[in-house]
């Protein structure tokens, strides 16, 4: 069985080895590595090659938000997940510019980081609906949301490229989406990859954060299976 490759970053120790303790017991992930601040992330990271790198936000000698943004940039293939005790509108958007791939509170329950983990290694993020609703009321303050009646939908998304969309700025899974639409998880990655085409962006977060501001999805309006 294929592993993953895991990373952890986290200044205090008892969270580091909390973490990996948990981790360890799931057959299908590897803990590679830990590190107690930014900057042993970024090396680590550079070392270790992980394909999930668990950061923690507040640390010493480089901070997660700046370690994300330097390993991102040196290798963009790497997942991250922001494990945080902060969910205020600066870190949130601080995060997104980063580049994350996930944000997660430090009292998230074990399973959601599992899955998280697992979600990210395949290549979906994971999008908390009360990070897009923040980043949504920031775009209304300063009046950049455009009408969707005087916008339309000018990426040519077709209704259900828009209902795989929606699903995705709540925060769902490919396979989530798929129960929720009566499809196969096959068919959610081609529309997510034919979203991502039309729409000139290259993530989950990108495509919903874009959806939001151009007035395609809302996120007050309920989804509906077929």
């Amino acid at each position: 069985m294929k592993k993953i490759k895991v990373l952890i970053a986290d200044d205090h120790r008892v969270v580091r080895e909390g973490l990996g303790a948990i981790l360890k017991t799931k057959r299908d992930m590897n803990v590679v590595g830990e590190a107690k601040n930014g900057l042993e992330a970024l090396q680590m990271a550079k070392k270790l090659k992980p394909e999930v790198i668990l950061m923690d936000i507040s640390m010493p000698e480089m901070n997660g938000i700046e370690a994300t943004r330097l390993i991102k940039k040196a290798f963009p293939h790497i997942g991250i997940v922001a494990l945080t005790m902060h969910d205020d509108d600066q870190t949130i958007f601080e995060l997104v510019r980063s580049g994350i791939n996930g944000y997660l509170l430090k009292d998230s329950e074990s399973a959601d980081i599992v899955k998280a983990i697992r979600s990210i290694y395949k290549g979906e993020s994971v999008i908390h609906p009360f990070i897009a609703k923040k980043i949504l009321e920031e775009f209304t303050q300063k009046g950049n949301v455009r009408e969707k009646k005087k916008v339309g939908n000018q990426y040519n998304l077709t209704e259900r490229e828009i209902d795989v969309l929606q699903r995705v700025a709540t925060g769902k899974t490919n396979k989530e989406i798929a129960v929720d639409l009566m499809l196969s998880d096959k068919t959610i990655k081609n529309h997510i990859r034919k979203i991502f085409y039309k729409m000139k962006v290259d993530d989950r977060t990108k495509a919903a954060i874009q959806g939001i501001k151009d007035g395609i999805i809302d996120l007050d309006q309920e989804t509906t299976t077929p």
